[in-house]
């Protein structure tokens, strides 16, 4: 017997060992490895694509055809290739969930199980990863192209996809049941206004009201819990900005989708890199953004210390700025936004509140029922008490859980200004007025 006969005989005999009638992708990968280093398959990724699959196709092959897979029938194996292709090449048992235009987040929960939110009802998926370090080698692929890096020293890491989709990751010993992995998904085309009233977000007259926020150029903060979509609805309002209008768009991580507008310049902060250097935050990019000859600023979320500039940046003459936060009624964006300010410099209450009530003209609230459904739950107009000197707050709008319509409680002051100035059309704003399911107080 030859040397190479012999060493055949020892795979054959490692691959009954590792190849019972319940086999798995894993003990596929380990047979494959030996016969094709899957170094290899990623540097040929990386130049052809199509041959590097081909190349791991037939390795798979070749290591059912060197014997110990005969108690693993053909439709296993075949199930077993395309796994393994999905693993190397793919997101493994979650790529199909990620091409699924109906499902939003993507939880996967160590090899213990996969949850996807869809419709925002959360469902258990059939499919599990097979070991923690199939988990690991997937999170490494997503990360890796980033220059970014996750290991028992840092834990845990955040990123996005060239998709725009948003990735967490969180590792053993923070995670003592296995790494954790959260991406979640944005929709590859803009959901408008008019498909949000549709949908039962809001009625046709807050729409209505929307828009001319818009085009009156006043500065709209959408508050709202994670997942009652915040991002969602700033992007319907970015389809009503005119396009003779340059935009800037500043996030933390970049998910706005401004398609339909011809002038918009993105800038995404940076974390630090794996010598705790480089990290450029969000208020830098504020900073920074106001040198650039913007129209409007768009603010992804504001999270820290940038609500300062963000709030001087709307005084001084950048009417039409967008941002959201995270809040759970109108009035608590006030006191967020205070803390927030105030954790950046230390101003008093009063001169706090006088930026914040100066800089907003309206905040809509965003709200995520049980049942999954997003809606417009509450608006109020933002102002600020000379002789009180605070933020005043008026409420406009108010919706319950479980109701199908809102209702309208004041006009907001300035739609009747708009309409003077000329830019709202007044028939429009009379006729809107007629139409609103009660005559509210002007």
């Amino acid at each position: 017997m030859t040397l190479l006969e012999r060493a055949r005989t020892v795979g054959a005999s490692r691959d009954v060992a590792t190849a019972p009638r319940g086999a798995t992708v894993e003990d596929l990968r380990r047979s494959v490895r030996r016969r094709l280093a899957m170094e290899k398959v990623a540097a040929l990724m990386a130049e052809n694509p199509e041959r590097a699959r081909n190349e791991l196709r037939a390795a798979c092959r070749q290591t059912f055809a060197e014997g110990g897979w005969e108690r693993v029938s053909v439709e296993d194996r075949e199930r077993l290739v395309n796994d393994l292709v999905d693993v190397v090449f793919g997101m493994g048992p979650i790529d199909g969930l990620l091409e699924d235009d109906t499902v939003t987040e993507v939880m996967v929960n160590g090899t213990q199980s996969i949850y996807y939110e869809r419709q925002g009802r959360l469902h258990r998926s059939p499919a599990v990863f097979a070991s923690d370090e199939q988990v690991r080698v997937l999170i490494d692929r997503i990360i890796g192209p980033l220059g970014r890096r996750i290991d028992e020293a840092s834990p845990t890491v955040s990123a996005r996809l060239p998709e725009g989709h948003r990735v967490h990751a969180i590792i053993p010993p923070l995670s003592p049941d296995g790494p954790l992995l959260t991406i979640r998904l944005f929709s590859r085309r803009v959901m408008t206004l008019d498909e949000m009233a549709a949908g039962g977000s809001f009625g046709d007259d807050f729409r209505q009201m929307l828009v001319w926020a818009v085009v009156a150029r006043k500065n709209v903060a959408v508050s709202g819990g994670t997942g009652s979509g915040k991002t969602t609805l700033l992007n319907a309002l970015s389809c009503h900005i005119p396009h003779g209008e340059r935009v800037i768009t500043i996030e933390d991580s970049a998910e706005l989708k401004f398609t339909e507008h011809p002038h918009v310049v993105r800038l995404e902060a940076r974390p630090s890199n794996a010598e705790g250097t480089g990290e450029v935050t969000i208020r830098e990019l504020v900073i920074n953004a106001l040198r650039m000859r913007p129209d409007r600023i768009i603010v992804g979320e504001c999270r820290g210390g940038e609500a300062l500039d963000m709030l001087q940046a709307m005084n001084t003459g950048h009417e039409g700025s967008l941002t959201t936060l995270h809040a759970n009624a109108p009035q608590e964006v006030v006191d967020r936004l205070v803390t927030m300010v105030r954790y950046a410099v230390d101003l008093p209450l009063d001169a706090v509140e006088a930026q914040i009530g100066n800089a907003f003209d309206l905040i809509v609230q965003t709200t995520r029922a049980r049942d999954g459904t997003r809606f417009v739950s509450a608006a109020a107009e933002v102002s600020f008490d000379q002789r009180r000197r605070a933020c005043e707050l008026v409420p406009l709008y108010e919706r319950g859980l479980g109701e199908a319509c809102g209702q309208w409680l004041a006009e907001p002051s300035w739609v009747a200004q708009a309409a003077r100035a000329g830019l709202i059309d007044g028939r429009e704003v009379e006729r809107w007025r007629r139409q609103l399911p009660w005559q509210v107080a002007r």
